[in-house]
């Protein structure tokens, strides 16, 4: 395919997955139920055709931003709101040092690994989100200094053995990027993040950064946002400052896509791959092929084509609670996004061969 396409991670839990959790997270049983809805994943991840899929995030506890730290010891439930139209959600709080992941996400490849046939992506949090663990005031001790540093060794050492493993893509989930906006419109808690975050990249070589990607979204759960009421327009000029190579942008669900591909083409940096979003998670209705080939068309008198990738907005259930979106719905879309790119890609080609025949 003319234009690389991936998925953004997470897929409804199966019912009977979603209702065991809630009965008892810690039962020994849910083990069997994680690998056969994995491999149901992985299954119908194959059968849309698309090119590189993940474990759906089956089996992260919870959520996708707080899966490496949820049940830490040192931690109270009171933390961070994420501030969702009509919800929220609540983040732990950190109450005393040191910092440490309880999981890294290559645990998760496993059992994905062991059914796929294609390349998986694993999707991580990006430092910034967890740093909205550490309190206000000063944890007695151990300073905020001391926590950057741990946060800043655990995200590289969860990056690196996802690349170990075989990880197509390690994409950093950046979702706290627009709510920063929200939450501060001086802009400086987003400088703040995007500094954090440029800590963390620094580790990588220039290589290594060829595998990692950042993914921005107003967010997604049971069918709202936290930030789709901010400007793009103050978030896409300093994303781009990101050492990341790789770019996964949310745009299907964008009122005036033609406005954001104007930002994303001034703002884009030349060794920068833009994947846009050509299907809307938190929207009932599946977009049809050609619908999603018109969009991509539009995105490529943007975005140079050696530059162009498509992708889905968001992940179709971040919170693992959230059946707003059913299993069939997420792969119906996800199986329009691989037609619909393939569809623009060979129109494309087409044009460009016509154009070299009478060149």
């Amino acid at each position: 395919m003319l234009i690389p396409t991936e998925p953004i991670g997470s897929i409804p839990r199966p019912l009977e997955l979603i209702e065991a959790l809630a009965r008892n997270p810690l039962d020994p049983k849910l083990d069997s139920l994680y690998e056969l809805a994995i491999r149901d994943t992985v299954e119908r991840f194959e059968a849309t055709g698309s090119p590189v899929i993940t474990d759906g995030e089956q089996k992260k506890y919870h959520n996708f931003w707080t899966y490496s730290v949820d049940g830490l010891a040192n931690t109270a439930p009171n933390g961070f709101t994420i501030p969702f139209m009509g919800h929220q959600r609540r983040m732990p709080k950190l109450t005393s040092g040191p910092f440490r992941y309880r999981v890294y996400a290559d645990h998760y490849m496993d059992i994905a690994m062991r059914y796929s046939k294609v390349p998986i992506k694993q999707a991580v949090i990006s430092p910034s989100a967890l740093s909205l663990m550490y309190p206000a005031e000063e944890i007695p001790g151990y300073s905020r200094a001391e926590f950057i540093d741990d946060l800043l060794r655990e995200h590289e050492t969860e990056v690196r053995r996802c690349l170990d493993k075989g990880a197509h893509k390690v994409q950093i989930d950046f979702t706290e990027g627009r709510l920063a906006i929200k939450l501060d419109p001086s802009g400086g808690l987003l400088n703040s993040f995007i500094d954090l975050n440029n800590l963390a990249l620094s580790r990588f070589s220039q290589e290594e950064l060829a595998w990692i990607g950042v993914h921005t979204c107003p967010g997604a759960d049971r069918d709202s946002t936290h930030s789709a009421d901010v400007d793009y327009g103050e978030l896409l000029p300093s994303l781009f400052h990101l050492k990341a190579r790789n770019f996964y942008i949310a745009l299907a669900g964008e009122q005036d896509r033609t406005r954001v591909l104007k930002i994303i083409r001034a703002h884009m940096k030349p060794d920068q791959r833009i994947f846009i979003g050509v299907t809307a998670p938190i929207n009932p209705r599946i977009e049809s092929p050609e619908e999603i080939r018109d969009q991509i068309l539009e995105a490529a008198e943007y975005i140079p084509l050696d530059q162009l990738g498509t992708t889905d907005d968001c992940g179709f259930s971040p919170f693992c609670d959230d059946i707003s979106t059913s299993r069939d719905t997420a792969f119906e879309k996800i199986r329009a996004r691989v037609l619909g790119t393939a569809l623009a890609s060979k129109i494309i080609l087409g044009t460009s061969e016509e154009l070299a025949s009478t060149a």
